[in-house]
């Protein structure tokens, strides 16, 4: 037929899956409506954007987010602050974690909020990219070392001019956390980053909760290497002795 030449037809499009998520809460809690709205409209011409309404004990109700990279969230947030005029409290991104329990089952791990009790957990895997990094060759020594601080495993290292291209395996969590301001801020902003989902993989993975006088934050909460977590909480703990306002009375923030 030759107004049909083909033989088969073409197969159907597979829907965009998130990769990284986050809450968003109105800072006004007489704005969820609003955001709800918003966030619909957002979704009627962005279908790889998804929401579900979620609530915490800190900052009431709102919503957790899917995105499909963290230059996709920082878009959704700026869009909805300029076009909607809302302003958001974004909690720390977060990837999907793949978990097996005891009982056989294999759940996935959205939330950090949402982390079962250790002793029902048989293994947890996290999501590893490939990563491309263009970086000028005077700041190839710090970058090489970021990447090692951030588990990285070398897989090529070339160079074009005066210019290097450094491939890295990298867990998708220590790229989501501060990896690209690091990156840019050790670069002078000369270094380019590219990466590709590939696989995921066992760790030793855990869950640091925030406590503020014993009662845990669970928005603050975050899962991350068994190694990092007296860093990563230490150093949480150390930014919110500082932003928490002093009181007529001790404030215990532990980690």
């Amino acid at each position: 037929d030759d107004r049909n030449p083909t033989e088969r037809s073409l197969e159907g499009f597979k829907p965009s899956v998130p990769v990284v998520f986050c809450g968003l809460y109105p800072a006004d809690s007489a704005d969820f409506e609003d955001l709800r709205d918003s966030l619909a409209k957002l979704r009627l011409n962005d279908s790889s954007f998804h929401f579900e309404a979620e609530s915490s004990a800190a900052l009431g109700l709102g919503f957790r987010c899917g995105f499909l990279g963290l230059l996709h969230l920082e878009i959704v947030q700026e869009r909805l602050e300029r076009e909607f005029n809302l302003n958001l409290v974004t909690t720390a991104p977060s990837v999907i974690y793949k978990v097996s329990l005891t009982n056989k089952e294999e759940m996935e791990l959205h939330n950090p909020a949402d982390f079962p009790d250790p002793v029902r957990i048989v293994e947890m895997a996290e999501p590893w990219i490939k990563a491309t990094i263009m970086v000028p060759d005077d700041f190839l020594g710090a970058v090489l070392e970021l990447c090692t601080d951030r588990r990285g495993v070398q897989i090529n290292l070339t160079y074009v001019g005066s210019r290097a291209m450094a491939v890295y395996r990298l867990p998708l969590n220590e790229v989501v956390f501060d990896f690209y301001d690091k990156l840019k801020s050790i670069s002078r902003g000369y270094a380019s980053f590219d990466y590709e989902l590939e696989s995921y993989e066992t760790g030793d993975l855990v869950k640091v909760a925030i406590l503020v006088n014993g009662e845990p934050v669970d928005s603050l909460a975050f899962i991350v290497h068994r190694n990092k977590a007296e860093a990563r909480g230490r150093s949480l703990c150390e930014r919110l002795k500082t932003l928490i306002p002093r009181q007529l009375f001790k404030v215990a923030i532990q980690a």
